[in-house]
């Protein structure tokens, strides 16, 4: 068996968000998933820490990208391999701060479905016949998780740290795939990324936009395995 995997969903996501990874990798790596419900990513990173294994390799989208880099800013001994998507380093700026405000007071206001739809919108996936698919299961994910959870993430997500400083002191071997179609976190803000880190490279993947673990799950999959199995990445 390989190391241990942890994945870390994003915003309003439940475990259902890396389910094809997990059957596809599970028989030779044990999954463990973490959900990101606090206020700040900083608590996020402590608890998920406190209940991972000793080792592991880490996968993270979205927030949960954000959380996987606070993680390895807390303790990059423990994390044997990383992989991001959809994730971005920078803090929120304050015009995406503010949007976001609008749509947490949607959700207050009993308009949760509203506040996920703006969140991730139908131009942020890929145009393909399974994005219907995609998009009814992030709603059913976010309407289980409710409007505590979506608040809680909002405000992780609008005071999150810059890691910058993460990424150019990290020598974990690192991959960050990308959806072709995502206009969230566009190809630009991951080759930025990828740059910053001496020991990454970049994958982008076809059809798919801001949920490519869903709108492209063998690919991903298929990805996430061959890096696994790989050489370490030097550049």
């Amino acid at each position: 068996m390989g190391d241990p995997i942890l994945f870390i969903p994003g915003l309003m996501q439940d475990a259902r968000a890396f389910l094809p990874q997990i059957v596809g990798l599970g028989t030779r790596h044990a999954a463990q998933i973490f959900l990101p419900v606090q206020d700040q990513v900083a608590r996020m990173s402590e608890d998920a820490l406190i209940h991972a294994p000793a080792r592991f390799v880490l996968v993270g989208h979205g927030l949960g990208g954000d959380v996987a880099l606070d993680i390895l800013r807390r303790a990059p001994d423990r994390v044997t391999r990383l992989i991001l998507l959809a994730t971005d380093p920078l803090s929120e700026s304050p015009q995406t701060a503010a949007a976001r405000e609008a749509r947490m007071v949607a959700a207050r206001a009993g308009r949760l479905k509203q506040a996920i739809a703006e969140d991730v919108p139908t131009t942020a996936l890929a145009d393909t016949p399974d994005r219907a698919a995609v998009q009814a299961l992030m709603l059913d994910m976010a309407l289980g998780l409710g409007e505590g959870v979506y608040l809680r993430q909002c405000k992780a997500l609008q005071r999150r740290p810059d890691q910058q400083k993460t990424l150019r002191r990290a020598s974990v071997p690192t991959l960050f795939l990308a959806g072709a179609a995502d206009t969230l976190v566009p190809l630009r803000r991951h080759e930025f990324a990828r740059d910053l880190m001496p020991s990454s490279a970049l994958k982008i993947i076809e059809y798919a936009g801001h949920l490519p673990m869903l709108e492209a799950p063998d690919a991903v999959t298929a990805a996430i395995e061959a890096f696994l199995a790989g050489p370490m990445i030097l550049r």
